[in-house]
């Protein structure tokens, strides 16, 4: 195994209140240094002969002193920081060379060579920070990546960091050391405590504190119905990557892929309970009997489902015995697959003058005796997402047409959908039977239907069939 690089430099935070950082320059390299500054607490001074006008006006809005001179050495006094920004890299050396005579860190913008140290992209939740840093090789790298994270960081945290900072007294004489005690951290952190603060009511926060230490020696457990999505990583929401990094427990289904499952946190217990067609590790009531199992012990679980869990998830039978147990729990949505495989036709599902309505349904249910009644608005003009529908597909088609719907009205299939491996293919409502019949589609499968599918980017797909003969085959032979 190849051995991870070392870094070059020590990450560290300097305390800073209240002790002088000067800033030589007055353009836009000093006026960018300023602004970082400004999270802290530290009194900046700002060496220049000429100040641009809106790092001036920036300057006295905020109150920070201004120094104008020539002399490089001014302003060196009792400072512990000092930034070389002057934008004349000549002039950045000279003062780089006089501070480093002081042993006074320094760092002289865009000359990495002439760093004590390096300023990082910055995710201010004070007291809470997240710098990200990269040597002073990719500055643009490090913004990218400081965007992902702030997305990731609630605004409340900081907030929350102050409110556990003000209980820590308390909580070491209550809680004991150890496991009973970083178990109390983190629900404090990831539970109801969180969520109040979130919503900006300290007040429930602090009563949910009071409970959180009356109980402390007793789990409390909690369960997300979290949706995975269609399968693309970055199509997961940022709750249910915030969820999964709380969860003690993740329950996961087989189309779940495992790059998801292995977005949890690294130390959280993985159980899959497998349900695929012809294929279930699990029993729905065992999956019920599960979940209520882990909320009992006291476990936070993230019971992961393909998908939206409040489509075709049969999260209604899990919702019903976790009431029951008396386990909380709560839902976070997903992007159902009908949504991911339209994007990737470029389809609009929707269509003004043509499509208005939009129908989710299992191609199973036209399988009974009975047309059910979505199969009616198919024929009014609604576009019709079919989950789970390949096995089916010649029943689909014919009972459709027998309904009413035109043989010519157009379709879209998708495995995959979202996915690197996904796999497009177009046709008619005639085309349809021959669904059944390609076994080398074996993901999931969605088939949309309707007179908005014409509407479509059929340029990366591929025809259902190959050719109108075949097809016609296929479909008299259905």
């Amino acid at each position: 195994m190849r051995e991870q690089p070392r870094l070059s430099v020590f990450p560290a935070f300097f305390r800073v209140t209240g002790k002088r950082v000067v800033v030589f320059g007055g353009g836009d390299e000093a006026f960018a240094k300023v602004r970082l500054l400004r999270n802290t607490n530290a009194t900046i001074v700002v060496v220049a002969d000429e100040v641009a006008p809106e790092f001036a006006n920036y300057l006295a809005q905020e109150a920070i002193a201004i120094i104008a001179t020539n002399n490089s050495a001014t302003g060196l006094s009792e400072s512990v920081l000092v930034f070389a920004a002057t934008g004349d890299a000549a002039e950045d050396r000279v003062i780089t060379e006089i501070a480093r005579a002081r042993k006074i860190p320094v760092n002289a913008v865009d000359q990495p060579d002439l760093c004590d140290f390096f300023t990082p992209a910055l995710v201010n939740r004070a007291p809470v920070a997240v710098a990200i840093g990269t040597e002073g090789a990719g500055p643009v790298l490090a913004q990218m990546i400081r965007g992902q994270i702030d997305q990731l960081l609630s605004p409340s945290l900081g907030r929350l960091a102050l409110l556990a900072a003000s209980y820590r007294q308390a909580v070491e004489a209550i809680v004991p050391r150890g496991v009973t005690r970083r178990l109390f951290w983190r629900r404090f952190f990831q539970g109801q405590v969180a969520d109040a603060i979130g919503a900006g009511d300290e007040g429930l926060a602090r009563r949910k504190v009071t409970q959180l230490l009356a109980n402390a020696d007793r789990g409390q457990g909690h369960v997300w119905l979290v949706g995975a999505g269609p399968g693309a990583e970055d199509l997961l929401t940022l709750r249910a990557q915030r969820v999964m990094m709380e969860a003690d427990v993740i329950v996961f289904d087989a189309l779940v892929p495992q790059a998801i499952v292995d977005m949890a946190r690294r130390d959280a217990e993985r159980i899959s309970v497998g349900k695929r067609k012809g294929c279930h590790s699990k029993s729905q009531g065992e999956i019920n009997d599960l979940l209520v199992e882990l909320g009992r012990e006291g476990k936070r679980v993230v019971r992961l489902k393909s998908g939206d869990p409040l489509i075709f998830g049969r999260a209604a039978e899990e919702m019903a015995a976790l009431r029951g147990a008396g386990i909380t729990y709560e839902i976070v949505p997903g992007i159902t697959s009908a949504f991911a495989a339209a994007a990737d036709f470029e389809l609009p599902l929707t269509l003004r003058g043509v499509a208005s309505s939009l129908v989710f349904t299992t191609g199973h249910d036209l399988t009974g005796a009975v047309l059910p009644d979505w199969a009616r608005l198919a024929v009014s003009g609604a576009t019709i997402a079919v989950y789970m529908g390949r096995t089916v597909a010649a029943s689909v088609a014919e009972r459709l047409m027998q309904a009413g719907l035109p043989s010519e009205t157009t379709v879209a299939v998708i495995e995959n959908a979202s996915r690197a491996n996904k796999r497009l293919l177009h046709g008619t409502l005639k085309d349809l039977p021959d669904l059944q019949h390609r076994d080398e589609l074996t993901g999931p499968v969605m088939v949309i239907i309707g007179d908005a599918v014409a509407g479509a980017n059929f340029e990366h797909s591929v025809p259902l069939v190959r050719s109108r003969e075949m097809a016609d085959a296929v479909f008299q032979g259905a």
